[in-house]
């Protein structure tokens, strides 16, 4: 019995091994190919992720899904995409830079804001709609007041990666549609991983206001311990090994603190990315050019290879042959309502500044990009148990939507730069294979950051 267990587990392995070849085989193909087509990558990744899960591949003759990724190695194939996750979510709190902000503080906080506060109001006005049809999950029955919470959340999102490289491919990065949009995106993030640690608390309350009330203290706590005590003790660390040149070392602690952390997240009743978010937002800056070489760039090689894994992990939930001739109706209403909540609320405070329309229009097209961080999110709300099936394939046909239609409906005429480029936004070769975010030119680390 011992022998044939050892096998099992042997050929499960195995398994595993070959799905995680394929997956990126299928990843680095698909997303070369959106590229090719003027397309993020990250829309070539999500549409690897649908072709090999039950929507296409499923639908051939020999249930070839199935055989290639069976039930027993999916679980394996999630623990990989997660341990991804949490490390690419350290990197992108590392990486978020407030000098992408300082520019344009006050009218980037007023656009991302709006376009928040807009497709919020719209997620929360759609949800009585779609409730009833999505309430029970899993068997259980949620809350309407998670469900509409997270759905408008999941309306707010803007993908900073993917803004980032749509920018760059569009010419529109030193122009001031183009730095706007990039730090209003730098908020947005922030104010969407809040939104979800929000979220995340309300479900693990199950409606009891003082679960809620012992959440909210603890993540306080944890916020507080953070910034007090683990921020200058991780920057005594990083300056003393830096220096000492103990680079391997380093990565192991750094990696060791951010499953730590996304592990105490979730131990408080918030998900674990947060935890993991934060500590790469409390992480030191400077010697900036030492640690973007022995650091940074191994961590992003990291995502290269472990976010493909979460793509398909994501593609194997989504299921267009469950939707029904309603779910269809309804799909249509979700990416209208998505559109229009990131247009409108773009759009108003840029002609309030004095932006004209195609300006402030392609400003509402670029805070409509979701891309990864949708995925994010939209998987965040599966583990909580707040997505049924249907609804996740709605939902992340309208993050490939809405991403993939910024690019073709940008305004072709490119205006003059009409501000001086914010210091970092030029994207480095990591952005092709989801880069979290814009990486510093070298020059940059030669002097210490404001």
């Amino acid at each position: 019995m011992m022998t044939l267990a050892a096998g099992l587990k042997e050929s499960t392995l195995a398994m595993m091994l070959l799905d995680i070849g394929v997956v990126l085989l299928a990843g680095a193909a698909l997303g070369r190919l959106a590229q090719r087509l003027r397309q993020p990558a990250v829309v070539g990744e999500i549409a690897a992720g649908i072709l090999l899960g039950p929507s296409i591949l499923g639908l051939l003759p020999g249930h070839l899904t199935e055989r290639l990724f069976p039930a027993e190695v999916r679980p394996l194939l999630s623990a990989v995409s997660q341990v991804g996750l949490i490390l690419f979510m350290f990197v992108v709190g590392w990486e978020f830079e407030k000098r992408l902000i300082k520019p344009h503080a006050k009218l980037a906080a007023g656009v991302s804001l709006s376009s928040i506060a807009v497709a919020f109001g719209l997620g929360v006005a759609l949800a009585p709609f779609l409730y009833p049809e999505h309430m029970v999950v899993a068997g259980k029955e949620i809350s309407f007041i998670a469900f509409a919470t997270f759905l408008g959340t999941a309306m707010s999102v803007t993908a900073f990666p993917v803004l980032a490289r749509i920018l760059t491919e569009n010419r529109l990065m030193e122009t001031k549609v183009g730095s706007l949009s990039l730090a209003s995106a730098a908020i947005d993030d922030l104010l969407a991983w809040c939104l979800l640690a929000y979220v995340s608390a309300l479900v693990a309350s199950d409606g009891d206001y003082s679960s809620l009330a012992r959440i909210g203290a603890l993540s306080v706590g944890f916020v507080a311990l953070m910034f007090l005590v683990v921020k200058p003790l991780v920057a005594r660390l990083v300056w003393r090994w830096a220096a000492a040149e103990r680079w391997p070392a380093l990565l192991s602690v750094l990696c060791a603190g951010a499953l730590g952390s996304a592990f105490l997240s979730s131990w408080i009743g918030i998900h674990a990315i947060f935890g993991a978010f934060l500590f790469g937002f409390v992480m030191p800056r400077e010697p900036s050019r030492v640690l973007a070489e022995h650091l940074r760039k191994p961590m992003d090689h990291v995502s290269v290879v472990l976010l493909p894994v979460f793509f398909i992990v994501t593609g194997l939930g989504v299921d267009l042959g469950a939707l029904t001739a309603s779910d269809y109706v309804a799909l249509a209403l979700i990416i209208l309502v998505a559109c229009a909540g990131k247009l409108v609320g773009a759009i108003l405070p840029a002609r309030l500044a004095g932006f004209s329309w195609r300006e402030s229009r392609d400003l509402g097209l670029l805070m409509n990009t979701r891309g990864l961080t949708e995925l994010i999110i939209l998987n965040a709300a599966v583990s909580l148990g707040v997505l049924d099936g249907r609804m996740f394939t709605m939902l992340v046909i309208m993050a490939l939507v809405t991403t993939a239609m910024a690019g073709p409906l940008l305004s072709r005429r490119r205006p003059a730069p009409a501000v001086e480029p914010l210091a970092g936004a030029q994207p480095s070769d990591a952005d092709d294979a989801l880069s979290p975010t814009v990486a510093t030119p070298a020059a940059d680390f030669i002097a210490p950051r404001t």
